[in-house]
């Protein structure tokens, strides 16, 4: 079954709407104002973070991937770009169809949560 493009923003509006929320369950002292998902076909980070959301969460530059066939490279450079417009460390969310959602990280970022806890 051919997808279209209304279908497609559907399904990467309901991938950021999931990690919004997701970041308000995990996090329940960042109001809920202070992470917003982009509008669709805004340029930058497919969430925003306000600047309490930073403090707690941390300052990511977040990109939302719901695709079958991703290219992670190509995902990874947007991340990387977006971050960078925003001073933030990059961060890919991605999922397909009937699979859990993963997160790609730089190695550097890995290991300094791995050594912070956070």
């Amino acid at each position: 079954m051919a997808t279209t493009v209304k279908s497609r923003k559907a399904k990467g509006r309901a991938l950021q709407n999931q990690i919004r929320d997701a970041i308000l369950e995990e996090f329940p002292d960042i109001p809920i104002g202070d992470v917003k998902v982009a509008i669709m076909g805004e340029s930058g980070v497919d969430i925003h973070l306000g600047s309490f959301a930073k403090k707690i969460f941390g300052n990511w530059g977040i990109e939302c991937k719901a695709q079958e066939s991703l290219n992670i490279w190509g995902a990874m450079e947007q991340a990387e770009m977006n971050g960078r417009k925003e001073n933030a460390k990059p961060v890919l969310f991605f999922k397909r169809n009937r699979s859990p959602t993963y997160v790609v990280l730089r190695k550097e970022d890995f290991f300094e949560l791995v050594k912070h806890g956070k």
